[in-house]
């Protein structure tokens, strides 16, 4: 199955060029890489990240997590991450994809099970590694296919999407993975104020703020949170303002200062500080030679 899926997926990017590829189907993404890829910061949505070929690491907090061919890291809670490619040359580059989850169909498909997952306790990561069985893979397959086939996409992709959650949410992790789709777990709960940190990143927003999107106490937020970020909800903003700011030096005119500013820093000095920090140099030198962020 390994060998079908490279095939099917080489023959849907149709170059030996690397770099990131948006499909016709809907939250999936392709990646080639002939050369090891740095690590690089950005924000993970609910998905299946599957390794075809080459190695690549996460890491949330203080957990790095490497998985390769047939290995897939499953994110069951938007989290800002470092991913990177850490095996690929040029004889044999690396191939993944990534497949955003489809909440709706997962609830769907949940909510039919006889009997459906409990949710993990919130004390574990939001983040894990499953092996792709051929169920799985074969079910991956025919996603790709479906990238020839675009007006078979409407039709056919609901169909493989409940396949493709049934097998997760009876399969070896499904009660970790439950969370994402669960209407009063604490992950959806912190779900809601994750929401909410988005919208309003660039302003200083209280824990009791956060906590009461959530519907939780201050203290029962703060817990959940770490626990399934692995980070405060203060370095979860933190982190939101440099990836965005990142994203408005590279792909706009905008200078330090300006995008210091426009993601909630009062001092350039400060920002210029925690970027480095962050992404290994100062803005304007790490704008330089890099280039907008890819779906690797």
């Amino acid at each position: 199955m390994l060998e079908t899926l490279k095939s099917d997926f080489l023959r849907l990017i149709e170059t030996d060029g690397d770099g990131a590829f948006v499909t016709a189907v809907p939250g999936l993404h392709l990646s080639r890489a002939s050369q090891r890829v740095m690590p690089n910061h950005r924000i993970y949505r609910p998905a299946l990240c599957l390794v075809l070929q080459g190695e690549k690491s996460i890491t949330l907090g203080d957990t790095t997590l490497n998985y390769g061919a047939m290995q897939a890291l499953v994110v069951a809670l938007e989290v800002p991450a470092l991913g990177a490619i850490v095996k690929a040359s040029r004889d044999e580059p690396y191939l993944g994809l990534t497949l955003e989850f489809d909440i709706g169909i997962m609830r769907e498909v949940m909510s039919a099970l006889e009997e459906p997952p409990l949710p993990t306790p919130s004390d574990q990561s939001a983040i894990f590694i499953q092996d792709v069985d051929e169920q799985l893979a074969s079910c991956i397959d025919r996603i790709l296919r479906l990238g020839d086939n675009p007006k078979a996409i409407p039709v056919l992709y609901p169909a493989i999407m409940r396949e493709i959650s049934y097998w997760l949410m009876t399969g070896p992790h499904a009660a970790e993975l439950s969370r994402v789709a669960a209407r009063d777990s604490h992950a959806r709960r912190i779900t809601d104020a994750l929401r909410l940190l988005r919208q309003n990143f660039a302003r200083a927003v209280r824990v009791e703020e956060l906590a009461e999107a959530a519907g939780m106490s201050p203290s029962a937020f703060h817990k959940h949170f770490k626990d399934l970020t692995a980070m405060t909800p203060l370095q979860y903003q933190k982190q939101l303002r440099l990836l965005e700011a990142r994203r408005l030096m590279q792909s706009s005119a905008t200078n330090v200062a300006g995008a210091a500013y426009e993601v909630g820093y009062e001092s350039a000095s400060q920002f210029s500080r925690e970027y480095a920090r962050m992404f290994g140099a100062p803005p304007k030198r790490d704008v330089a030679q890099s280039e907008p962020s890819a779906a690797y």
